[in-house]
């Protein structure tokens, strides 16, 4: 599959036209019979952080070694228009040149947990295509953060110089969840800061923590051998096939609720019903409860 095959694959995934269904789906179907095996790595952190940076720089040092690396970059919605910047490929210009390479841009559509609503289906799509490196920009951090557990083998969190102002915007949850901590920007004179900031989060996590500086490609070659090792470890001792039964297992209770809301929203009426029980509940006729089963009574 070429990159302009598989950009046309996911751009027919992610429309929501009726039409496109049947087709999205046995493009899937093939997909996933021939999906290869990969790496699903997830890359997150504070707007300013430098992930499309450290991306571009890690993904240039992978497809020079040979690797395929498939970025699958989010960007974030309007609530108001629907419309997305979709700018990643501007920012990762060197490395969306690189032959070894394919960057994909694809909007939130109101998705939470800073991944787009067709993320799971385009990463098939990409190790159908052979890409064997699959890296995800996450839109930030967050609550609702925690759904790219629910796609990646192994989660990155970047942070900044200056420890302590990074975590007054990060829940503590989300530093639980990462298996790699990359204080990044560790450059110039902001290498103190971060020799600093490494000290201060190995003290409060209790786990190693790496620097970098993805502008200079400093540090990345030892971040790779350790993200390398871990995937590899996990592979051995069956808890990468455990993680990705339990990815799979929410990726179908979503496409459930997902399919549910469609089919509700699709029936005669439902906009109606849906604005007669919400009118009960705003005057106090009804309790939420019984306007939900009122709903689903139809």
């Amino acid at each position: 599959m070429t990159r302009r095959e598989l950009a046309k694959s996911i751009t027919l995934i992610e429309s929501t036209r009726p039409e496109d269904q049947d087709a999205a789906q046995s493009v899937l179907m093939r997909a996933m019979a021939n999906s290869g095996p990969s790496w699903r790595i997830a890359i997150s952190g504070v707007p300013g952080v430098g992930k499309s940076t450290f991306i571009e720089s890690l993904g240039w040092m992978l497809a020079e070694s040979g690797r395929k690396v498939a970025v699958l970059a989010v960007d974030p919605s309007s609530p108001v228009s629907g419309g997305s910047i979709l700018g990643d490929k501007t920012r990762m210009e060197k490395l969306s040149a690189h032959p070894n390479a394919f960057i994909r841009p694809s909007p939130t559509a109101g998705s939470l947990g800073g991944v787009a609503r067709k993320t799971r289906e385009a990463l098939i799509l990409c190790e159908a295509a052979g890409y064997d490196i699959i890296l995800i920009e996450t839109v930030g951090v967050g609550q609702s953060e925690f759904d790219v557990a629910s796609l990646s083998d192994v989660f990155v969190l970047l942070m900044l110089p200056g420890a302590g102002d990074a975590l007054q915007g990060i829940k503590r949850g989300i530093l639980e969840l990462a298996d790699l901590v990359v204080v990044n920007k560790s450059d110039g004179d902001n290498i103190a800061r971060a020799e600093a900031a490494q000290a201060e989060l190995h003290a409060v996590l209790g786990i190693d923590v790496m620097r970098c500086s993805a502008l200079e490609s400093d540090g990345l070659a030892a971040i790779w051998d350790r993200l390398s090792t871990h995937l590899a470890s996990a592979q051995a001792d069956g808890s990468l096939a455990a993680r990705r039964h339990t990815q799979t297992r929410t990726w179908l209770k979503r496409s459930l609720e997902e399919r549910v809301l469609q089919d509700y929203w699709s029936a005669p009426g439902a906009a109606d019903r849906f604005a007669s029980a919400l009118s009960a509940l705003e005057t106090g006729a009804i309790t939420p409860f019984e306007a939900i089963r009122s709903l689903l009574r139809g």
